[in-house]
């Protein structure tokens, strides 16, 4: 009998690609969660916190490979520690791990960047926890999802003014492309730090929320704003694109594709 491969944060936006993914792939699933709702069926379901570690020596019991996809917007390090304790007695051969593209070259050092650029912090922080846990390990980092892009848009668009960080730039990429790769990391041997993969399109602040605007039918003011700071420096310089890399979707895609729903 194959061992199931246990994905964390298998409820989530990327998580249930992944999970499905993986399904498709003829592998036995376990998801750890908060929740034992899971929003599929043949799916084994841990309820535990990786937050507090609660229930996650049982989720890895028995478990070969991790697609660690639990994520929020601060605690990523914590995270990654909780799962680390657990899968290291647990015998556990490959922990498959989601980062964020600028993860390691964003400088995150005053108080400032952390306020503002924190999470990547968190993200580089869980990446070093994974590689010196002495589990063969392998490390994705992503651009933005579209799916937060849209939702940052759809906030801002209520806004009489939309503010706009003046030289900023994203490259969204689809979350459903993420997850493909992430299947595909997870059915094959640890590879340790692999290429980027981001969305076809780099776009400024102002043009990400055009597109969603003109989809929805409404114009705004765009109001440009200079933030301060050394990470917001290298954020302006691109440390968070990955050129030359894209693949999935573009974001007028995406967007016409959320709005028409």
């Amino acid at each position: 009998m194959t061992a199931p491969i246990l994905v964390t944060g298998g409820t989530g936006t990327l998580g249930r690609k992944v999970v499905r993914g993986l399904l498709d792939a003829g592998r036995d699933v376990r998801v750890l969660s908060r929740s034992d709702n899971a929003p599929y069926d043949g799916v084994e379901v841990v309820v535990g916190d990786l937050t507090t570690g609660q229930g996650v020596d049982k989720a890895v019991h028995g478990v070969e490979t991790v697609v660690h996809c639990a994520g929020s917007a601060t605690g990523d390090d914590e995270k990654a520690r909780h799962l680390i304790a657990a899968a290291v007695p647990a015998g556990v051969r490959h922990v498959v791990n989601i980062s964020v593209v600028g993860a390691d070259t964003l400088p995150v050092v005053s108080a400032l960047d952390r306020k503002m650029f924190g999470y990547f912090a968190g993200k580089r922080g869980a990446e070093l926890i994974i590689e010196r846990s002495g589990i063969p390990w392998t490390n994705l980092r992503a651009t933005q999802f579209h799916e937060l892009t849209f939702t940052v848009a759809e906030q801002l668009a209520k806004l009489p003014v939309v503010p706009a960080p003046s030289g900023f730039r994203i490259q969204p990429v689809d979350a459903a492309a993420v997850a493909e790769r992430l299947v595909e990391l997870a059915l094959a041997a640890p590879q340790g730090q692999v290429e980027d993969i981001a969305g076809p399109r780099t776009y400024t602040f102002k043009e990400m929320t055009k597109v969603y605007l003109q989809a929805i039918g409404k114009r705004r003011l765009t109001l440009p704003m200079r933030m301060p700071g050394k990470a917001a420096a290298a954020y302006r310089a691109g440390a968070n694109l990955s050129p030359g890399r894209g693949t999935g979707r573009t974001w007028e895609d995406f967007v016409a594709a959320q709005v028409a729903r």
